[in-house]
């Protein structure tokens, strides 16, 4: 039988929030999630359903099934009170995709500059990263396993460019107002 390829799925109904804080925050926010925040740059614990995703210094992108997002939010703005932090939930503008078989790695590196091989990039690595021209958050699963989430461009205005708000169908000029004085 022969070998196939890699396959990529659509990763549905995942929550995902944003959480900036100090290592405090995340410690507090480790206790209120059930599972630790990696504190180690480009790390992130998994323990299914849940996983978190080390972005930055102080950033972090926690993964966990979407029904429980509202839930989550409560009990995460709950431990960390008054402790300085910005919890986003995020589920909606970001995408998911699952990149999984033996040559998972080859694959992504065709759109990818890192070296994606498993002792440059073991399990449990994530980082944000190009695939293509694409922004995303690749975060190594497992050996063959790859999720790569990324923000979809921003939604783009339907008014044809170099148009004056007024809508007086004729191209703004260089000193044009775009807003009414209000």
């Amino acid at each position: 039988m022969p070998e196939t390829g890699p396959v990529i799925a659509s990763v549905e109904g995942l929550g995902r929030l944003l959480l900036r804080g100090d290592a405090v925050v995340a410690q507090a926010a480790g206790t209120a999630f059930g599972i630790p925040i990696p504190l180690e740059a480009c790390r992130a614990e998994f323990h299914p359903p849940r996983a978190a995703l080390w972005l930055g210094p102080d950033e972090f992108l926690l993964l966990l099934p979407e029904p429980w997002v509202a839930d989550t939010m409560a009990a995460l703005a709950a431990a960390l009170g008054a402790a300085p932090h910005a919890l986003v939930d995020v589920s909606q503008r970001q995408r998911g995709l699952v990149v999984e078989g033996a040559d998972a790695a080859t694959l992504l590196n065709a759109g990818c500059p890192l070296d994606l091989d498993l002792v440059a990039f073991p399990v449990n690595t994530c980082t944000r990263t190009l695939l293509g021209k694409a922004e995303v958050v690749l975060w190594r699963m497992a050996a063959g396993r790859f999720n790569a989430g990324r923000w979809p461009p921003a939604a783009r205005s339907s008014a044809p460019c170099g148009r004056a708000a007024a809508g007086c169908g004729r191209p703004a000029g260089p000193g044009a107002r775009r807003f009414a004085a209000g």
